[in-house]
């Protein structure tokens, strides 16, 4: 649950170096600012870490701050919390959702399972702490393959919430587990036909696309990762060009590390491809929320207890099966 005393619009004086106070503010308070993949640029050369949704929490859990100021989505400084219980976890915008996120909710998937007694449920990590706590096991787009093929092949599996994630895992793992009916509308929505234009006007650059996206967009993908393994990807690269398909706000961090290489975003079939939620968040708002406190994610304890075992879960196997040491 995000408490939100209604100060994130508060007006701020022109004349104020917004920077200049957010700085001040995080020494003063002890605080960090984590800022996903997908921000803004002015909110991810401010965030003290940069990263995918875990990775963040992860940062926060581990960073000796008093206050975190998670700049992504709701889900993410969900898990921020859950991972950092006793730290103060605030949002720059209350209203930052996630179109995957809210298509699963706790009750509809508490019937599932009780539908589908023998399954276990596998969910992604872009998920609300409710169903988390319902969760055996937490994964990433990363780890997910691996995980999945911990488990033996008879094995009964419901994953949620992503169903182009999932059908991407069944056509690598040859499982067939039970998917649930969500997906970001941000990968969603890529077109093929947009993109097919793209590789035509762009021949020599490689397509890299997240497996959010529709089957049809990743059989064009030279690249299928997590939006850390794209930009691992892109630098590692002899290629001097790629067409990326995933939120084009990813495209501050590859120039960043590759400014010698062409970053071309793919377009979507109703915009640009840009998430309007992750860009709701904005330096005025991150100084607002830091200056008052709010609004401030606070979970009870015992579905905090409930929702990290399944993300323990998910280290604990990853660190079996070599994926991290």
């Amino acid at each position: 649950m995000i408490i939100d005393n209604g100060y994130v619009n508060t007006l701020i004086g022109k004349d104020i170096d917004i920077v200049g106070e957010i700085i001040r503010m995080k020494k003063e308070k002890n605080a960090v600012i984590i800022g996903h993949y997908y921000q803004r640029d002015d909110i991810q050369a401010i965030s003290d870490y940069v990263g995918d949704s875990l990775a963040l929490a992860q940062f926060a859990a581990k960073t000796d701050a008093d206050i975190i100021v998670s700049c992504g989505v709701n889900f993410m400084a969900e898990t921020a919390k859950i991972l950092s219980p006793s730290k103060k976890v605030l949002v720059p915008d209350a209203n930052a959702g996630c179109s995957l996120a809210d298509s699963c909710n706790a009750k509809d998937l508490k019937r599932l399972k009780d539908e589908n007694p023998g399954h276990i449920v596998i969910s992604y990590a872009n998920t609300t702490a409710d169903v988390k706590a319902l969760t055996d096991v937490v994964v990433t787009s990363s780890n997910a393959c691996g995980i999945v093929e911990s488990f033996p092949e008879d094995q009964p599996i419901i994953f949620v919430p992503d169903k182009n994630l999932g059908s991407y895992i069944n056509r690598l793992t040859g499982r067939n587990m039970k998917l649930w009916n969500g997906s970001c509308f941000v990968h969603e929505n890529f077109s093929v036909e947009k993109l097919v234009e793209l590789k035509n006007k762009y021949p020599e650059a490689e397509v890299l696309a997240h497996p959010e996206c529709k089957s049809e967009i990743l059989e064009l993908a030279d690249n299928v990762g997590s939006t850390k393994a794209l930009l691992d990807y892109s630098v590692k690269s002899d290629c001097g060009q790629f067409i990326v398909v995933t939120e084009p706000s990813i495209l501050y961090e590859m120039k960043k590390s590759c400014p010698n290489k062409k970053f071309i975003p793919a377009v979507s079939s109703t915009n640009c491809g840009e998430c309007h939620y992750m860009r709701m968040n904005t330096l005025e708002k991150v100084y607002n929320c830091l200056k008052h406190e709010n609004p401030e994610v606070v979970i009870e304890d015992e579905l905090c207890e409930k929702a990290v075992k399944p993300i323990n879960r998910m280290l604990e196997i990853s660190k079996n099966i070599g994926l991290i040491k």
